[in-house]
């Protein structure tokens, strides 16, 4: 939604990401943002989570014996206990999946076999980058044109007529990597993908890709092998795993154009 457009038509196959885009949508149309921080800060106060784009309530003393580490410790037992609260509900609530996101660890959702939310906090506040990007967030959706879907990626494109005015942003698990919701994609649906940017290229129209060739040691050659026709730029990223915090990373991330 960065990038400029008559209409945008946004999907995911997780429909619990959906469920929180809706939710902000819904809200962020009826009511000002301030009025949605207002709920956040009800929310902060009474699971006692830090909240520095209103006040800073963190202890000089927690800050300096945990310089680094101060918000992870400071939030575990509120964060703890809101997300006890969420997995007893049933799991619609997308404001407090929302507050979830922003406290938890790299900002991810993730759920365990038995559908609950199992990620463990993390060293982050709702602080005044998220309220920033809430307003501008709530400033976009007020004035675009946009549509959500919840399908798998093939069913979404089939419902449009594409044409060289149009531009379409991938952004499919990354087949050489371990997130959770990787494990749904194989070989074989990294093959389909391609074939299908071929055909868009062949009519021509705009795509974009975000992808990765290097990983922990592994290479997705199938993916190196096809871009080397399209316009390749690098990436640099710093994203920290729950897994793997070390300091020394061999990611290749890129994002490849055909234009």
């Amino acid at each position: 939604m960065n990038t400029k457009a008559q209409q945008y038509f946004l999907n995911d196959i997780d429909a619990y990401i959906i469920g929180i885009h809706k939710m902000l949508i819904e809200k962020l149309k009826t009511k000002s943002v301030a009025n949605f921080l207002d709920d956040v800060l009800l929310y902060a106060r009474n699971y006692d989570l830090s909240r520095s784009f209103y006040e800073n309530i963190i202890p000089d003393e927690l800050k300096k014996a945990n310089k680094k580490t101060y918000y992870s410790k400071y939030n575990k037992k509120g964060y703890n206990k809101l997300r006890e609260d969420y997995n007893k509900s049933n799991r619609m609530d997308f404001f407090v999946l929302y507050l979830l996101l922003i406290y938890g660890f790299n900002r991810m959702i993730r759920f365990n076999g038995s559908g609950n939310f199992n990620l463990p906090v993390g060293n982050v506040d709702f602080n005044t980058n998220v309220r920033k990007a809430l307003e501008y967030y709530g400033e976009k959706i007020r004035n675009v044109k946009m549509e959500l879907f919840n399908l798998d990626y093939k069913k979404f494109l089939k419902k449009f007529t594409l044409n060289n005015d149009d531009f379409v942003y991938f952004d499919p698990p990354y087949l050489i990597s371990g997130s959770e919701y990787n494990k749904l994609w194989s070989k074989n649906d990294e093959k389909e993908l391609l074939e299908l940017l071929d055909e868009l290229n062949a009519k021509g129209i705009r795509f974009a890709l975000s992808n990765v060739f290097k990983h922990k040691g592994r290479e997705n050659t199938l993916l190196i092998d096809w871009a080397v026709k399209y316009n390749v730029h690098y990436l640099n990223s710093n994203y920290i795993s729950y897994h793997d915090n070390t300091i020394k990373k061999d990611t290749i991330e890129v994002l490849i154009l055909n234009y």
